[in-house]
């Protein structure tokens, strides 16, 4: 009886990993025709990428005010600064984007410097 509950259990919670269920789900959302999934994209050549923010913020880069925003879609995470803004209406926590740019390192992490973008409804 044991081994039925710990296989059963184990079923349960291969199903209930939120974390690997949200990249599943994310990763279906956003793939689109033209956009490249963020964990395959190259550094240094033009890219389109498609995700949902999930943090933004404020952190002044050299004296000057820069909006950082990490833009996930399940294959990675990048992080996107607009340098010189304080705030982007609409930018915020949960919402669906589309950004244009050349991915570049900074502080060994992948960052997208003022890239062209679109928000999705």
């Amino acid at each position: 009886m044991t081994e039925h509950k710990s296989r059963l259990r184990r079923s349960l919670s291969r199903w209930a990993d939120t974390g690997e269920a949200h990249a599943r789900d994310l990763r279906a959302a956003h793939a689109a025709a033209g956009d490249v999934p963020i964990g395959e994209a190259p550094d240094r050549e033009r890219v389109s990428l498609r995700g949902t923010i999930k943090t933004v913020t404020l952190r002044p880069r050299g004296g000057v005010p820069a909006l950082e925003a990490e833009l996930e879609d399940g294959s990675g995470v990048i992080t996107i600064v607009w340098l010189g803004r304080r705030r982007i209406a609409g930018i915020g926590p949960g919402r669906a984007m589309r950004v244009e740019g050349r991915i570049g390192s900074a502080t060994g992490h992948r960052v997208l410097f003022n890239p062209r973008y679109e928000l999705i409804p």
